[in-house]
Order: structure tokens, then C-alpha cells, then sequence
């Protein structure tokens, strides 16, 4: 059956004393190793699923250790295999290579070795599982919309499942660009509402027409209102009405505004009776709307009565884990619409977009995606982020290899911003001590020796 627990390496070696004594080296080195004495024994563990690598003897009772390697190869073609023997045979070595063993170790061999190798195989199955996900999600695209995995966005993900159903206006803020139509239509989605989603950018209708667009007009209330206009909060039904930019809005419409949400039924211009209203509205701002209202340019009742809920959307500097697979998102996007292939980068290219501000957010990030498709972006490669001081180059790479790259970097920065205290390293990255503390052990990294003197 399948482990009963995470596994960093299976051990299949039948020499009971070598396998303790192998099983007990690797978890001196913080590895969670299991030893099993046969290929059969190791089949029983190796389920869909497994997430870490095999070490195994070529020589075994039974089945042998490259006729376990064929059948892992059908299973998954990805997870390393590294393979042991005690035979000195370089032809055999030549063959399992072939035959796509991860590596080779020949016995007698040193516990440093060991572990050293399977540090690195490890580093590669976990950066392959990461881009399997990460290709499935982009495949598929998330059904709310949102793209990214970061803590940031699955704590906004939790506050919109929550918020969704309850059907309450919300107030977003955010700044240019991060995304605040997204999260309004990703709450519409999670309401179950049947009406449309209603958006109404504040910032570009013309005073003049913005009473009769968003509340309707009798026939003959203004001259030219040659017929009944139905508003866009009466349109909307059940729907979601999005108000983008509300700090646009004129004065004077906030006032009947907060006599719409307050009564929950509008007015048409030039209408007597009121219509009720089921729609929710969704308002948006990328200001502070309590320092206009103290200015004089926004009604402070209107922001309290707006703000029942309110959503806080981080902006793309404070979940930089997210550009790389946000950029493979837009890249592959604009190589299908322009018909163009999408060029590839370098980790060190990634590494130093992933490093910027992006001041205009998701919106400049797709913008620059475009660009990079129509080999528009000129500019010189920016500098790298701080490395250890013995680095390794960052090669030409594809996205899985060059998101290992960024990670490393982002946690080598932390790490020295924090002298070496992974608590303070996982509050600057946003990741759990232990998190932290894993992907650290799993890069090869020593948090001690970012430590202050």
C-alpha cells in the first residue's frame, strides 16, 4: 500500500545492514528515508502520487533494480532513479543511463556521496512536480479567474468563497492594474446569482449621462429621452453591479446613490415610484476613500455604507512568487492571439522581472508579456538578485528550472535580510517556518551561514 507518510527517498537494498546503516545516513542528513529489501516490496510504496525518488540495488532477489527501473519508467518517466552496485560494471552503468537512471553510485561508497546525490535528485523531482502543477494550471485556468499560488492569493481565495454567497456589497481596494474586476467577478461566480455581471467604470462616463445610465430615465425626463431607459442597478437583476473608480462619481449622484443601497430600490430619472433592486454592487477604488471624504471629495456615509465587506488586494510586489507563472500565463496568451511562437529567457532574465515593482501590476506584467512575444523588449538584461558567494550560473533554462532559480534567489535574499533567522525569511516570503525551513533543506542552503556574526 502507500506510505503511510511523506517519503524523501525509498531505499530498495536486501542487505539488511547495509540498508539500516544507508536508511539511518540519509535521515542524519534531515531525510525522510524508508528501506524496503525488495523490487516487489517497493512496488507497494511507489503508488501515483509519490513525491520523492528511489535509490536502488541493482542486484536484488527477485526482480532486479533495472527491471524495477523499467517498470517506474512506464509509471512515471520523471522520478529519479538512482541505482547502486557493488560490481564495478561500466557497461551496465552506460545501459541504465540509457535506460533513464537518474544516476549511477558504485559501492563502496561514502554517506557524503549519498546524501549529496540525493539532494540533488530530490531538487529535480520536486521542481518537476511544481511545473506539472503549474502547466495545470495554466492548461486549465482557475474557474474564479485568479490566477497564482501565493499565500496572498489563497487567503484572498478563502475571503471570496466566504464572501461570495452572503450576497453583501464589498468595497476593493487596490492599486492600477492588480486585478480588482477580477476578484469582482470572481465574487459574482461564487454568489450563484443568475443576473449578469454589470460593470460601470465612475471614472469614464460623462456627468451629464451618468444618472440615466446607472439609475434609468423616464420617457421625456431630459430632453432627447425619447423612451423609457432601463439603469444598469435595475439591469442587473440578481446580478453583481460593479462600480469601478467610485471615487469618480459626482457628488451629487453619491447622495442618491446611498439612498439606493440604503433602500435597496431606485428611482428612475423622471419616475415617481421606486423599483426594487436584488442586485449586489461591488464598488472599487484605488485611493483612500476616508481621506477624500475628510478633503470634502467623497461622502463619508457613502464609504461606511459601501464598506459592509471589504477586500484588501495585494499588489504584485508583495506576492512576487506569482510573476513567473503569471508571465508563462500571458506569454502563452499573446503567442496564441498574435500567432507568434513565445522566445524564451533566462533564469537570470526571470529572476531579475520577478525582483521589480511592477507598479502597474498585473496589467503592466501583460503588457510587457505582449511585448516580449513581439520582440519589443530591447532592454538589457537588469541586475541579478543577491546570491550566495560561491552562486551557480544560471543557465538557459525552461520554466521549471528557471522558477527553481527565482526561488532560490528569493530565499538567499530573505536569508540575508534577515541575518539567517528563518522565522523573520518566512515573514518577509510570506511561508510558514516549516515551509521555509523545507524548501531551505531541499536547496542545499545553510541558513547559518547568513547568520550576523
Amino acid at each position: 500500500m502507500a506510505s503511510p507518510e511523506p517519503t524523501d527517498v525509498l531505499l530498495v537494498e536486501d542487505d539488511e545492514h547495509v540498508r539500516l546503516a544507508t536508511t539511518q545516513s540519509l535521515r542524519l542528513a534531515g531525510l525522510q528515508a524508508q528501506g524496503v529489501d525488495s523490487a516487489e516490496a517497493a512496488r507497494a510504496w511507489l503508488q501515483p502520487g509519490f513525491a520523492g525518488i528511489v535509490v536502488c540495488d541493482v542486484q536484488l532477489p527477485g526482480d532486479s533494480g533495472l527491471a524495477l527501473l523499467q517498470g517506474l519508467r512506464e509509471q512515471d518517466p520523471e522520478l529519479p532513479v538512482i541505482l547502486v552496485t557493488g560490481h564495478g560494471d561500466i557497461g551496465m552503468a552506460v545501459e541504465a543511463m540509457r535506460d533513464g537512471a537518474w544516476d549511477f553510485i558504485e559501492k563502496p561508497f561514502s554517506a557524503e556521496h549519498l546524501v549529496e546525490v540525493v539532494r540533488r535528485a530530490l531538487a529535480q523531482r520536486r521542481l518537476v512536480l511544481e511545473n506539472r502543477r503549474l502547466k495545470a494550471q495554466l492548461a486549465g485556468g482557475p474557474a474564479d479567474g485568479l490566477l497564482g499560488a501565493s499565500a496572498a492569493m489563497e487567503q484572498l481565495r478563502t475571503l471570496i468563497a466566504t464572501l461570495g454567497p452572503a450576497r453583501v456589497d464589498v468595497l476593493i481596494h487596490g492599486e492600477t492594474g492588480a486585478g480588482k474586476e477580477v476578484v469582482a467577478r470572481a465574487l459574482h461566480a461564487a454568489s450563484g446569482a443568475s443576473g449578469p455581471f454589470v460593470a460601470i467604470n465612475c471614472g469614464a462616463l460623462p456627468e451629464s449621462v451618468f444618472e440615466s445610465e446607472i439609475f434609468g430615465a423616464e420617457a421625456g425626463a431630459y430632453t432627447g429621452a425619447a423612451r423609457r431607459r432601463i439603469g444598469k442597478l435595475e439591469f442587473a437583476g440578481d446580478g453583481t453591479v460593479f462600480l469601478d473608480e467610485i471615487e469618480s462619481m459626482p457628488l451629487a449622484l453619491q447622495v442618491k446613490m446611498l439612498r439606493v443601497l440604503q433602500e435597496r430600490s431606485v428611482e428612475r430619472l423622471g419616475a415617481n415610484t421606486a423599483v426594487p433592486l436584488a442586485c449586489r454592487v461591488v464598488a472599487a477604488t484605488k485611493v483612500d476613500l476616508l481621506e477624500l471624504a475628510r478633503e470634502g471629495r467623497f461622502r463619508e456615509d457613502l464609504f461606511y455604507r459601501l464598506d459592509v465587506a471589504s477586500i484588501a488586494l495585494p499588489p504584485l510586489r508583495q506576492r512576487r512568487e506569482d510573476i513567473p507563472l503569471l508571465l508563462s500565463h500571458f506569454c502563452a496568451q499573446a503567442g496564441e492571439r498574435l500567432q507568434r511562437p513565445v522566445p524564451a529567457w533566462s533564469a537570470a532574465q526571470l529572476a531579475a522581472w520577478a525582483a521589480r515593482d511592477w507598479p502597474g501590476n498585473v496589467r503592466e506584467l501583460r503588457n510587457f508579456a505582449e511585448r516580449w512575444v513581439l520582440g519589443l523588449v530591447s532592454e538589457a538584461t537588469p541586475p541579478r538578485l543577491p546570491t550566495p558567494s560561491e552562486p551557480a550560473a544560471l543557465p538557459q533554462a525552461p520554466l521549471d528550472e528557471a522558477l527553481a532559480a527565482v526561488e532560490r534567489q528569493w530565499i538567499v535574499q530573505a536569508l540575508q535580510e534577515s541575518g539567517g533567522n528563518i522565522a523573520k525569511a518566512g515573514e518577509r516570503l510570506g511561508l510558514a517556518r516549516k515551509t521555509l525551513h523545507d524548501r531551505i533543506r531541499r536547496l542545499g542552503l545553510d541558513a547559518d551561514a547568513y547568520r550576523s556574526s
